[in-house]
């Protein structure tokens, strides 16, 4: 299975306007910004299974983007996404709902994101990765448990997919 991690592009921020967290939307900006990060992602001829995200305003949009894009019907969402899930919930919802899928895309918070990354690379989360917003990263994984399962293919920040992504039309 490939494991595609995606965080959320750039939101409003935190304040009194919002009354709750998960009702954040994506700025301007960050809409814009993750459809030139999806046009490089296009330009990397890459494909997706499925996109589950988390349902909080911010990822489900970015979550969004990506599906409008690659013209994905297969968009869910889960709360084993959001910032305080568990690790093990997730790796239990994908091994129980989605293991026949041959290419699937997480889309959701930090620290939870990168936290998983490293669970799944090395076994523990010490390593120190920074999941900036809009990046994504691919891991390869044979069998995908709590622990040291999984490969690093590579990470690329929004601005590096976006320069994929100029002049393709």
């Amino acid at each position: 299975m490939n494991l595609f991690f995606l965080r959320h592009g750039k939101a409003e921020p935190r304040g009194s306007i919002w009354a709750s967290d998960g009702k954040r939307p994506l700025t301007s900006e960050g809409e814009k910004k993750m459809y030139e990060a999806v046009r490089g992602l296009q330009a990397l001829e890459l494909s997706f299974d499925i996109i589950l995200s988390s349902p909080f305003a911010r990822a489900w949009r970015t979550a969004e983007i990506l599906a409008e894009a690659y013209g994905a019907k297969k968009l869910v969402q889960t709360n084993n996404l959001l910032p305080e899930a568990g690790e093990i919930d997730l790796i239990e919802e994908v091994n129980a709902r989605f293991a026949s899928f041959e290419r699937v895309v997480l889309v959701g918070h930090e620290p939870f994101l990168s936290t998983l990354i490293s669970i799944l690379l090395t076994g523990g989360a010490g390593v120190s990765i920074d999941l900036k917003k809009g990046a994504l990263c691919k891991l390869s994984v044979e069998k995908l448990v709590l622990g040291k399962c999984a490969v690093l293919e590579w990470l690329l920040t929004a601005n590096q997919m976006s320069r994929l992504g100029k002049g393709k039309d």
